[in-house]
């Protein structure tokens, strides 16, 4: 027998075993982790008078189900063909033909704290993620700190008999947890996932991503002219992986996560997608919104009698732009609508793969289109380079202009403009962050199980939350939700399962519901919905403050579809009543203290990186120290600093990287290019060279970068001085620099890890002598 036929046969008949582990007595499931299976066998005083049993680890239930959750990112409801929108998604179409389309599903209006309540079945505010983790603040619910006493559905399905996978975007793990220091527990491989490939941030550049497999960093296997794309890469990985475990184990059930990058920006596709949308969108938005309203209309995706909202003050009328603008705003949405096709196409295969496995129809399939709605965070006129967009940076659109041949590519960040987020959320008022509104927090969801749902073409309308999920796949797999998880006694489950849905189209769903972000607010109860709308997305700068100046709405959504009709004069008893009920569920789900803080909270210091010394301001690293988060890096903004490295090198035959910060968007590196130190700072694509005027000399060497910081507040100039063996040889100013991030790259030494900061050169570019050392040393 060859060693790989034994190896076979050893996991089959291991497989075989586990099927037997139970012995016919149910375990007890409301403790985790579980203790093995009884011992049935027989202990004597010899084997010979002993009966051997194997005791093992609890299987799943019988006939539990394989579970894939498919959670897109920035998503309207009225941008995909399936829920009446002029984006095609074939596949997305063919998995509702299999199944159900859901109307009223909703999420918290921002991706992390909506990836929270998936995964817990609690309230985003309650598992400690009230906003995002670069916004995190020092209190238990905004400090993005997954608490033990929330286990994720991962915890429990991996302690009852599944296999556990996540890939693609992590936003859970606070960013300065994100280093080889760790701890790993708000990791997805510490939150009971068994396998992680993706990344931890909000977004990632597509072509050069920051990836992580378990918590090891990895780089992609090809450049993104050799045809790379996060995207497929994931996708490939998914399918392989789970087809291995069926052809192992094939009555083990399996979760997966699949939470890809898409659709948030920045939008990359390449222009073989992006071709296909040619002027598909020159009607302008409000016409879109007008053919889409009549789709969903017609497909019965909103019911008969709906409003669609007026176009508000914020958006301008089409008719009154310039040639200029027409022509930007239709070129950066037509690139979106490319990347949605791509994405359509590639979760097409993964569904594919999931329809050949041997047990394909006891799947359960659901794909929430949408962590919210669609963003307006690409500002008024959208954007090539979101990440200056974030800063606070306007854009120009001439320089739009004169760089659309860069449009989707490795070079650009884009972003589409405001008018085309309200556009995607028809029917409905308002955009992603306001939560307060449904054009912030309904989306699309298609559930498919074959074994126990008949497809219906009509979409069943029970109003759905995210944390609904947990309780619905835990009465799927026959499991319950633990009392305790590893000693800690957990929260309850917020959610209420939305099973019975599958054979009952009349089934109603929640009673009530909270949303809040940003201080934008609502609150749901019994069809009636009170709303107070604070702050505005593209303007981070802002923090209006005064909360009882709020003006609150009212609508009646049994009605009203669309929150189409104010009803607040009309019924102010029933507005107090719910003003009321919100407060009421403040208390009850921590969501206090109320911040509108948009940038100023990005200032807000982060905790250091565990086991650092806070109160330090020097910074040594190693050669190999890379992929470091932002916040985990030295702070090189808004302040003087200077950079020292002890190097060896051989004169022009060494080259490579010393350090690299950032990337595309903006960033700094300090290299050798045929043994000459060049000091490269990007600005948003605007680089100021500072670079030595020789080859270091053959052995050893110091290169020093002196920043000093012109001061006055943030973002503002500098001084830079370039000095080898303690000589000056170069010098350069500023007139402004980077005052938030440099956006999603990392800092590493040795090599310029994923995005280039320059293209002076090709990632990575690693550095071919020897780094001794790398010293930062902060004012």
């Amino acid at each position: 027998m060859s060693h790989l036929s034994y190896l076979l046969f050893v996991v089959a008949w291991f497989a075989i075993a586990a099927e037997s582990r139970t012995h016919g007595i149910e375990p007890d499931r409301s403790k985790l982790p579980m203790e093995l299976t009884h011992f049935e066998g027989k202990i004597g005083e010899t084997y010979k008078e002993s009966e051997s049993d194997w005791q093992g680890s609890v299987a799943a239930p019988e006939g539990a189900p394989n579970v894939v959750v498919i959670l897109l990112d920035d998503v309207g409801f009225g941008q995909t063909s399936t829920f009446g929108g002029l984006i095609p998604t074939p596949n997305l179409e063919k998995l509702a033909s299999r199944g159900l389309k859901y109307n009223r599903f909703h999420t918290t209006a921002i991706c992390g704290p909506s990836r929270a309540a998936l995964l817990t079945g609690r309230n985003h505010h309650q598992c400690g993620n009230g906003f995002l983790m670069e916004w995190a603040t020092g209190f238990p619910n905004y400090s993005t700190m997954l608490p033990k006493s929330t286990a994720t559905i991962a915890e429990v399905l991996k302690d009852n008999g599944y296999n556990t996978w996540w890939y693609g975007k992590n936003h859970n793990t606070p960013d300065w947890e994100t280093t080889v220091a760790g701890p790993f527990d708000r990791w997805p491989s510490g939150m009971g996932f068994e396998y992680f490939f993706g990344f931890n941030a909000g977004e990632t550049h597509q072509y050069y991503p920051v990836i992580f497999e378990n918590t090891t960093p990895v780089e992609p296997n090809k450049s993104p002219e050799e045809g790379y794309h996060f995207m497929t890469d994931m996708t490939d990985r998914a399918i392989s992986r789970m087809k291995f475990a069926k052809s192992v184990a094939p009555k083990k059930p399996f979760f997966m996560y699949f939470a890809p990058g898409a659709m948030h920006a920045p939008h990359h596709v390449t222009a073989e997608w992006r071709d296909k949308f040619d002027g598909q969108f020159d009607m302008g938005w409000e016409k879109y919104r007008e053919i889409v309203f009549q789709n969903q209309l017609e497909m019965g995706i909103v019911p008969k009698g709906t409003e669609l909202t007026p176009r508000p003050d914020w958006v301008p009328a089409w008719d009154g732009l310039s040639d200029e603008q027409k022509e930007v705003y239709t070129a950066l949405f037509e690139n979106f609508a490319g990347f949605f096709a791509f994405t359509d196409h590639e979760i097409g295969r993964l569904l594919d793969a999931v329809n050949g496995l041997p047990d394909a129809d006891n799947t359960l399939v659901i794909y929430i289109v949408g962590d919210n709605g669609a963003s307006s965070e690409g500002g008024p006129d959208g954007t090539l380079n979101e990440i200056m967009n974030l800063n606070g940076l306007p854009t120009v659109l001439s320089d739009v202009v004169e760089n659309l041949d860069k449009l989707g590519g490795p070079e650009s960040e884009p972003h589409y403009p405001v008018g085309w987020a309200w556009a995607g959320n028809t029917p409905f008022q308002w955009v992603k962050q306001v939560a307060s509104h449904l054009g912030g927090t309904r989306n699309p969801m298609v559930v498919s199980w074959p074994a126990r749902i008949q497809p219906d073409d009509k979409p069943r309308d029970a109003f759905l939350h995210l944390v609904d999920v947990v309780p619905t796949i835990l009465e799927a797999a026959k499991v319950p939700m633990p009392g305790t998880v590893n000693g800690i006694k957990q929260k309850p489950l917020v959610g209420k399962s939305f099973l019975a849905s599958f054979t009952d189209p009349g089934y109603a769903g929640r009673d009530s519901q909270y949303f809040e972000v940003l201080s934008n607010r609502s609150m749901y109860q019994d069809g009636w919905k009170a709303n107070a709308q604070h702050t505005r997305p593209w303007r981070q700068d802002l923090a209006p403050g005064n909360w009882d100046k709020d003006r609150w709405e009212l609508y009646n959504l049994a009605e009203d579809f669309s929150e189409a009709k104010d009803l607040a004069e009309e019924h102010p008893e029933k507005l107090a009543a719910l003003k009321s009920v919100w407060k009421e569920a403040a208390e009850r789900n921590e969501i206090y203290p109320l911040d509108d803080r948009g940038s100023a909270r990005i200032a807000v210091p982060k905790p250091p990186v565990p086991g650092s010394d806070p109160n330090s301001t020097t910074y040594t690293y190693y050669a190999g120290a890379t992929r470091i988060a932002e916040p985990a890096a030295p702070p090189m903004k808004n302040r003087s600093w200077t950079l020292t490295a002890d190097v060896t090198t051989q004169g022009t035959e060494t080259e490579g990287v010393v350090v690299g910060f950032g990337g595309v968007a903006a960033g700094l590196v300090l290299y050798l290019d045929k043994g000459t130190p060049v000091f490269d700072y990007n600005y948003f694509d605007d680089h100021t060279v500072v670079r030595g005027d020789e080859p270091l000399p053959p052995g050893d060497s110091t290169i020093a970068v002196a920043f000093d910081y012109a001061g006055g507040g943030a973002g503002k100039g500098a001084n830079i001085s370039l000095k080898v063996n303690g000589e000056a040889v170069a010098n350069g100013k500023m007139q402004a620099t980077v005052g938030g991030r440099f956006g999603v790259d990392t800092f590493g030494v040795g090599e310029d890890s994923g995005q280039p900061v320059t293209n002076a050169y090709q990632p990575p570019f690693r550095f071919t002598g020897e780094i001794r050392q790398v010293v930062v040393e902060v004012e």
